[in-house]
Parts: structure tokens; sequence; C-alpha cells
């Protein structure tokens, strides 16, 4: 589905409005709410086939990785 850098861009784009649609319906309706976890499983499905697409051997791009590290600082300041 993605193959060019443009194409990698795009997807790291998806990630990012993915886990942002996320992080506010966990907000919103909970960390248990059926929206919460379809953005969850949608967004574990995109982060999945961008593994795929970087061929698991190379590392993932510093902006996702910087999306990771935010993610998991926000869910704990969410729970409280």
């Amino acid at each position: 589905m993605y193959g060019s850098s443009n194409s990698q861009t795009e997807m790291i784009e998806e990630i990012k409005v993915k886990r942002e649609l996320m992080i506010k319906s966990a907000n919103t309706f909970g960390f248990t709410s059926d929206e919460t976890i379809r953005y969850s499983q949608e967004l574990d499905e995109l982060i999945n086939e961008y593994h795929r697409m970087m061929g698991q051997a190379s590392s993932p791009c510093e902006e996702v990785r910087l999306a990771f590290k935010q993610t998991i600082m926000i869910w704990p300041k969410v729970l409280v």
C-alpha cells in the first residue's frame, strides 16, 4: 500500500492523527469505551503496517519514535 518516501510521510501523518483521535476519545469517553478501543486497534494496525513497510530491520523514523514516547507519557496522565 505504501511504497515511496512520500507514502511513508503520509503514513506517519495517519499514525499521528489516529493517535490524537484515540487520546481525545479516552479523555472524553474513557479508556474502555468502544470508540477508544476502536481507535487503539486502528492505531495498532497502522503501526504494524508501518513496520512491515519499513522491513522491520530498519529502525523507525524519529517522528514515529517520538509519537510512541509521547503516547507513553500521556496515557498515565490521563488516568489521574
